[in-house]
């Protein structure tokens, strides 16, 4: 059966005002009509989280842009995954670029063994999660290959999560190459696709790469976002999803 395709949109610092949240929430109302042919969420800003929420379209999912992975507690300046749960809030963003060290701060990067947690933590809440992945351009500029082991470096600590977890839908890996991410320039379909060869990779390096065919066990969903983050301009595209990418034959 191939894989439903989803469609998301990152809010991340944006908008400084309140008064354009509503706007850019009925900027989604059209996705309700495509929800039977894609999934669709939105990531706002963590002070806006809980004032929008209640206002999309049924079905159009709002996940928040991070978590902890301790839950509730005194943990100032955090959000537990437990809260987001008694919001009825369904799934949460991990893992973004920014989260791992691209904030351009003097402040500790988050690390693929804090990911590995903080997925665990989502799962066991019952939540889905959107863990993000990718690539900066000094590794781009290395080649393929040099992409391919950037992003298997980033999803091996979650290889046991993977292979435990029964439905691997609820696992969403959102592939989004760094150097596209507010400069202007876009990665085109043929990069993201040969980036998803990673699924095809030595099963010793990492076996939730392969499809159900080889090992039983699926990577979960792709999601390629060539440049969707404009800082300053939160998503405002109408949201007619791509064509889902081709499943390549397992080699």
């Amino acid at each position: 059966m191939p894989r439903k395709p989803i469609v998301g949109g990152n809010w991340k610092c944006n908008p400084a005002e309140t008064a354009k949240l509503a706007e850019l929430v009925a900027n989604f109302a059209p996705c309700a009509e495509l929800l039977d042919k894609c999934d669709v969420y939105v990531c706002p800003s963590n002070l806006h989280v809980g004032m929008v929420y209640k206002n999309f379209a049924p079905g159009i999912m709002v996940a928040p842009q991070n978590c902890n992975f301790g839950g509730c507690g005194a943990y100032t300046g955090e959000m537990a995954v437990d809260q987001m749960k008694d919001m009825g809030l369904k799934l949460c963003l991990i893992g973004h670029s920014e989260r791992r060290g691209e904030f351009g701060l003097p402040t500790p990067k988050e690390c693929n063994q804090l990911m590995a947690t903080k997925l665990a933590y989502i799962l066991e809440k019952g939540l889905s999660c959107v863990f993000c992945i990718g690539e900066p351009l000094p590794i781009r500029e290395k080649g393929i290959d040099a992409v391919l082991a950037e992003c298997v470096n980033q999803l091996v600590d979650i290889v046991p999560i993977l292979k435990a977890l029964e439905d691997k839908s609820r696992v969403i890996i959102a592939y989004e190459p760094v150097w596209a991410i507010g400069t202007g320039v876009t990665a085109s379909p043929e990069q993201a696709q040969e980036t998803h060869k990673v699924r095809y990779l030595d099963a010793r390096t990492c076996p939730a790469c392969y499809p159900r065919p080889v090992l039983l066990l699926p990577l979960p969903r792709f999601r390629h976002a060539p440049n969707c983050h404009v800082p300053g301009a939160p998503i405002q595209a109408p949201c007619s999803p791509a064509p889902a990418p081709k499943i390549l034959p397992t080699p």
